[in-house]
């Protein structure tokens, strides 16, 4: 977790906390989406991360997908922002938050080293029919631009 995260940790425990995120649409040539296996052995996820108090959303996005895949990319748009109780997550330490999250298509520009994190695992492509169950409840459209109910 972010650096602030962990100072408000320090003083509230576990309690729910809302907190502002950021996370990567990342399709290769076929259409596959790009997602993180995290090494603690959650569900599958995309490349996503806290914003770091005085980091736009923008900063935030391009620095946890460098983080998470070692991938520089650059961002296209904004597909759209999702929150409320579907994006309540409980961690495995009992961390308890309400994510409002930034989903950005991105597009990777280069490989720039292996992932510095310690928190991913592996990544891998999936197409729509392959995919694994996520951490948080994006919707399909969001994630494929398909059109929207």
């Amino acid at each position: 977790m972010a650096s602030y995260i962990t100072a408000l940790r320090n003083k509230i425990g576990s309690d729910m906390l809302i907190v502002p995120s950021v996370a990567a649409v990342i399709h290769d040539a076929d259409g596959k989406i790009l997602l993180q296996e995290k090494m603690s052995g959650e569900a599958w996820s995309l490349p996503a991360g806290a914003i770091e108090l005085g980091e736009t959303p923008r900063q935030a996005i391009i620095r946890e997908v460098r983080e998470e895949t070692g991938f520089e990319v650059s961002v296209q748009e904004i597909i759209d922002v999702f929150g409320g109780r579907d994006f309540r997550y409980v961690y495995p330490n009992g961390d308890r938050v309400e994510y409002v999250v930034t989903l950005f298509a991105c597009r990777i520009e280069r490989y720039v080293s292996a992932p510095p994190d310690n928190e991913t695992k592996s990544i891998r492509y999936f197409s729509q029919a392959e995919m694994p169950p996520l951490a948080l409840p994006y919707s399909k459209a969001a994630l494929f631009n398909l059109p929207r109910p």
